[in-house]
């Protein structure tokens, strides 16, 4: 097909190389913990104050050589700031949407899981994990760092030291003993 019949900001959603968004509850506040919060503020201001400045300055300098329809530094730095805007629209909102928890400030009820809290948990094998409860956009599976709407999270959350709960996977049913749980900043604090 000719370029001059295809739109020049039409997404292309497999050529970002992100991975979709993870989705809040309908309604939902977005909670994180200040680690996550302060990573995706850092992020945020990178995209704001370094890298988008520098590429609209590549893309006005590529503009200015001429035919745009065959220089590479224009087309591929159009499609970049497509990309950088679209990431920094998604940070704003998140970020907007943001309600601060910090787990290290939870010490009344210590033995209760509830968001941030890191969870010591064996499965009825006696196969030890540690998970930490964290928002929707820290999640990081091979930390350990487990969605505070996932599974999981859901039947951990409000149970104590002690209790067995009920995990539906897609094998079945799976019992699930809570050996410690601990309140420290997703850092490790």
């Amino acid at each position: 097909m000719n370029k001059a019949f295809t739109r020049e900001d039409a997404a292309d959603e497999d050529d970002d190389g992100l991975l979709p968004a993870p989705a809040l509850p309908v309604n939902a506040p977005n909670y994180m913990t200040p680690t996550g919060f302060a990573r995706l503020k850092a992020e945020l201001d990178r995209l704001t104050g370094a890298e988008r400045p520098a590429l609209v300055a590549t893309v006005a300098w590529a503009a200015g050589n001429g035919d745009r329809s065959e220089n590479g530094d224009y087309i591929y730095g159009k499609k970049r700031l497509r990309e950088i805007d679209r990431r920094i629209r998604f940070l704003v909102k998140r970020l907007d949407k943001a309600v601060v928890v910090d787990p290290t400030e939870r010490r009344d009820d210590s033995e209760r899981i509830y968001f941030g809290a890191t969870v010591d948990i064996a499965n009825s094998d006696g196969e030890e994990r540690t998970v930490t409860i964290v928002g929707v956009d820290e999640f990081d599976p091979a930390r350990g760092h487990i969605s505070w709407v996932s599974p999981m999270a859901t039947a951990l959350l409000r149970s104590r030291v002690g209790d067995t709960v009920a995990l539906r996977t897609p094998a079945g049913i799976e019992e699930i003993s809570i050996v410690d749980v601990r309140y420290m900043d997703v850092a490790g604090h």
